[in-house]
């Protein structure tokens, strides 16, 4: 039995949705971890053949996508949809149901998860919920034949019945033992080769030691996983947090071991928080000396102490992204950011004491605090830290957070309900002191006053290893400038 992945063209006249963060259109080609991982456990736990058709890394072979679907023999399709994605992945099932009109087509990720009764366009559609990769194994040993039950026995599952009702099986218990999730398929992405901008050298890889994160900030989707996740568990636990899941430091050395002894030089870890305390991140840390790899990971900024910003400076970070949001004290408040300014300042001394290049996230109205005044104080503050990069972004109200709840009551979201937007881009709030049209303008002005800037560019342009790493990163800049 065969499962292809299915990564479709995008059918909605716009750049394609990046389905591992899940909240932003493609700026550079990124590794979907999670969809690996997913295909990885299919593969090596399940036995079925698997494959990976990918019609957005090459845009020129979308063209190809009906073509490919004609003469295709797979035996089930599955493709990771997030809210951007969901209305061309809708479209895309239209495409395979011309030559598979029973075919099974498995939707996950966090657009699946969310808008369930949307998804299931037919009786062959299912939609796997949440954590995937023992939901998705135990669907397709019922598709199979191998499963002795019925679809209602699988948990996390949803699916339409003969007569089109639709059943939302319970949920299933999150995954307890994340060592027993073999490593992602990256076999499966062939000959494409991926850039880190911030990591500038190659062969580059993404992995994660970590799922979730346990703090409350109102607005936050840390990553696609992490979002299916929360949704799914809040199901039946309102209000509260999926609890974190951890590898072992033997699995994850075990994993590091096989991607040096593969060629790899970077590492992308996408851990929603990957600083944890000290003893775990010195021993990742020995693991990245051992093999000499450049590396980047997320924290915030009350994780970082010296200890560990020593740790990280010696064995090859080569990035921390730290999430602050804002440098207004009110609004660090109002979003249960657990911060104050003082931290960030604090954090950002230690990292760049011991060489650690940092990137700030600001984030553009996450509060109804936000003014245009709170906007640019935090663009002088983030570009008075001298900090190698900023990413500016705009707040999008994800149903399921405590924000969507707040902006919706209050009649904040232009139109009156949610929309996935390009939160690099993209508004669709109108809050008390500042426009959807006010944020939209300034995140471009931040975006040319910061990455147009003589002394960022000439930084950056020095730490280049190669021409084609450079023209990557410079065609990644002007997509996200201006979607071009």
């Amino acid at each position: 039995m065969k499962l292809t992945f299915l990564v479709p063209p995008c059918y909605d006249n716009k750049f394609p949705a990046e389905r591992s963060a899940g909240c932003t259109r493609v700026v550079y080609p990124m590794i979907n971890i999670y969809e690996l991982t997913a295909a990885a456990a299919v593969r090596e736990l399940a036995g079925w053949d698997v494959s990976l058709e990918d019609f957005v890394f090459e845009p020129s072979r979308s063209a190809e996508f009906g073509s490919f679907l004609a003469s295709d023999t797979s035996d089930a399709y599955a493709i990771w949809t997030v809210n951007l994605s969901l209305e061309s992945d809708l479209q895309a099932i239209a495409h395979i149901r011309r030559s598979h009109p029973d075919t099974p087509v498995i939707l996950m990720g966090p657009g699946a998860t969310h808008y369930t009764s949307k998804a299931m366009v037919d009786g062959n559609v299912y939609v796997v919920r949440g954590e995937p990769e023992l939901t998705l194994i135990e669907l397709l040993d019922y598709l199979s034949g191998k499963h002795g039950g019925s679809l209602a026995d699988i948990r996390g599952l949803s699916y339409r019945s003969a007569d089109s009702k639709i059943y939302n099986n319970p949920s299933r218990p999150l995954n307890a033992d994340l060592d027993a999730l073999p490593f992602p398929a990256r076999d499966l992405l062939g000959d494409h080769v991926y850039h880190n901008p911030k990591l500038k050298t190659g062969p580059y890889t993404t992995m994660f030691t970590s799922r979730n994160c346990p703090f409350r900030c109102i607005y936050c989707v840390p990553s696609s996983l992490t979002f299916a996740r929360e949704i799914e568990f809040g199901r039946d636990h309102p209000g509260r947090k999926p609890t974190i899941g951890f590898r072992s430091i033997e699995s994850i050395e075990k994993e590091l071991d096989m991607l040096a002894a593969q060629g790899y030089r970077a590492i992308g870890f996408m851990d929603d928080n990957f600083i944890w305390n000290e003893e775990r991140t010195r021993e990742i840390c020995r693991i990245m000396r051992k093999h000499a790899m450049l590396w980047g990971c997320q924290a915030r900024v009350d994780a970082i102490t010296e200890p560990i910003a020593r740790m990280l400076g010696e064995s090859g970070c080569m990035y921390v992204d730290l999430g602050i949001e804002s440098f207004d004290p009110a609004i660090l408040e109002y979003i249960r950011k657990g911060i104050t300014p003082e931290d960030i300042y604090r954090a950002v001394g230690l990292l760049k004491k011991y060489n650690v290049p940092v990137k700030l996230n600001v984030l553009i109205g996450s509060s109804p605090l936000e003014t245009r005044q709170t906007v640019l104080h935090t663009l002088r503050e983030a570009k008075r830290l001298k900090v190698d990069q900023v990413m500016f972004n705009i707040v999008s109200p994800f149903p399921g957070t405590d924000y969507y709840k707040v902006c919706k009551e209050n009649g904040w979201i232009k139109g009156g309900e949610y929309r996935p937007t390009d939160v690099q881009h993209d508004s669709i709030l109108n809050l008390p002191n500042i426009s959807a049209e006010e944020m939209e303008s300034l995140l471009f002005r931040n975006n040319l006053s910061y990455f147009l800037n003589p002394s960022f560019i000439w930084k950056q342009i020095r730490r280049f290893s190669s021409w084609s790493e450079f023209t990557a990163a410079l065609k990644a800049l002007r997509v996200k400038l201006f979607h071009k």
